[in-house]
């Protein structure tokens, strides 16, 4: 009985004693988004989770000192954005570029909508679409033409269009607004 009581005790000391290897820091924000249409009203919610994690990492040991000091690490940053549209159904995405851009002096707004993004701008009557391909590109529609899309380096949204015409590819790049 004894034997068992100090084994007892010794399990929970050494539990007790383990330290933590990293810090940890999570926030959520919450944004919801009501469009009235023709259709009625639909709410959307994001959830923009980010969470930061930074391991806890030792410098060398001196010899005859008892404390060993902390040492610089970088901090992994990691955000998940979640998508509930209005039929209940959720999607998560990678990197959410909704923002303004702009192109030829004119501003846009890209927002994330039920399937990818929807691009408004004062020039346009109805709103272009922007969904995501399997191949880490976007296909750009606009009611009259097609074009592939991506996002450069530098967060800007750059459309391939191709004319059959001229057997040309056209570029046109929208120009991220840093806010």
């Amino acid at each position: 009985m004894k034997t068992l009581f100090i084994g007892i005790l010794s399990l929970f000391a050494t539990t007790t004693f383990q330290a933590q290897n990293k810090n940890i820091k999570d926030e959520t924000k919450t944004t919801t988004t009501t469009i009235t249409d023709s259709n009625g009203k639909k709410t959307y919610v994001k959830k923009e989770n980010t969470r930061e994690v930074q391991k806890i990492e030792l410098k060398e040991e001196k010899p005859n000192t008892l404390n060993i000091e902390t040492k610089d690490s970088p901090v992994v940053v990691t955000t998940t954005t979640k998508i509930t549209n209005p039929d209940g159904s959720t999607r998560t995405v990678d990197v959410d570029r909704s923002s303004y851009y702009t192109y030829n002096n004119k501003k846009y707004d890209v927002k994330l909508d039920a399937s990818g993004y929807r691009i408004t701008g004062d020039d346009i009557k109805k709103s272009a679409l922007l969904r995501k391909t399997s191949t880490n590109s976007f296909i750009y529609y606009n009611g009259k033409e097609t074009s592939i899309g991506y996002f450069d380096i530098d967060g800007n949204l750059v459309l391939e269009t191709y004319n059959s015409k001229t057997d040309t590819v056209t570029y046109k790049t929208y120009v991220i607004v840093k806010q």
